[in-house]
């Protein structure tokens, strides 16, 4: 299982502020916006890992990111060169994944909680497709899943003007290995992208398609908005204040998945030496040391 995190786009619904920098290096709270997905994966056990980017920069998130030996990982990038669609992204990692399975994960998506944990390693765990749902009070917004009567889905709609129902996909895929093969024999829809709605409808026909609710409890943000940028913010905040845990910490994902040792914590330590997040790693020796 590889990990693909697409961290494209022009994010014009956030302009001014990303109209020199990408999205996905903003800030949530304390950490750039790319931390927090990264962070997801590597809780999650994945060691092989592909960021794709807009080529303007790749170099950026290169710089921030290296090659990933410092988390025990391997970080490939690869360019997507016009905003063409999430589905786009498997075609552009058909290299990389060498017929592997895959993760997807979108670089603006953040997701915590043990719902949303558990669930993914119950789709990584499945033979088929997984996506996750989540309820939201704007689903025209999003692709929203249409459940018959017996509560299975039937349908994915893409941006509804009526939702028949609150439950949005999230950003978060899990595909089996040929899951390449049928973003390439998509057609692009009317405003030329190649829609993911349509790999997961595949998916759906086929019956291979397993839906994953999660729970309020869980907790979904798409900071692709203004709004929905310092509502995360808001919430990563508050949390690590009143718990005292730091959700997009990296170097924890990467010690508690055994991706590096006490010793490769304390090099990024002593890197950061001096800001509240160093002092969190810093602490986090502390507790492994024990």
């Amino acid at each position: 299982m590889k990990g693909i995190i697409l961290a494209g786009g022009k994010g014009s619904r956030l302009y001014p502020i990303t109209m020199g920098v990408s999205k996905q290096l903003l800030p949530i709270y304390d950490c750039p916006m790319i931390y927090y997905p990264l962070s997801f994966l590597l809780r999650a056990g994945i060691s092989e890992l592909l960021l794709i980017s807009s080529p303007d920069q790749l170099s950026a998130f290169q710089n921030l990111l290296g090659n990933g030996s410092d988390l025990g990982v391997s970080i490939s990038y690869a360019a997507q060169d016009a905003p063409r669609g999430i589905a786009e992204a498997l075609i552009i990692a058909e290299d990389f994944l060498k017929g592997d399975a895959c993760i997807l994960i979108l670089g603006d998506n953040l997701f915590y909680g043990d719902g949303v944990e558990m669930g993914l390693q119950k789709a990584i765990h499945s033979e088929g497709a997984s996506i996750f749902s989540y309820p939201v009070k704007d689903p025209e917004r999003y692709g929203v899943i249409d459940f018959d009567a017996a509560g299975d889905p039937r349908d994915i709609i893409e941006k509804p003007s009526v939702a028949p129902s609150n439950r949005a996909v999230t950003g978060l895929y899990v595909y089996p290995n040929y899951a390449v093969e049928i973003a390439k024999g998509l057609q692009p829809s009317a405003r030329g992208e190649i829609e993911i709605t349509d790999v997961n409808k595949h998916y759906l026909k086929t019956g291979n398609l397993q839906v994953i609710g999660l729970l309020k409890s869980d907790n979904w943000f798409d900071t692709g908005t203004i709004d929905s940028l310092y509502e995360a913010t808001d919430y990563v905040r508050a949390l690590e204040s009143r718990v005292g845990v730091k959700i997009g910490c990296i170097e924890e994902a990467a010690l508690q998945s055994g991706m590096i040792s006490v010793t490769q914590l304390k090099a990024r330590a002593d890197l950061l030496s001096g800001t509240s997040y160093g002092d969190y790693l810093n602490q986090l020796m502390i507790t492994y040391g024990n």
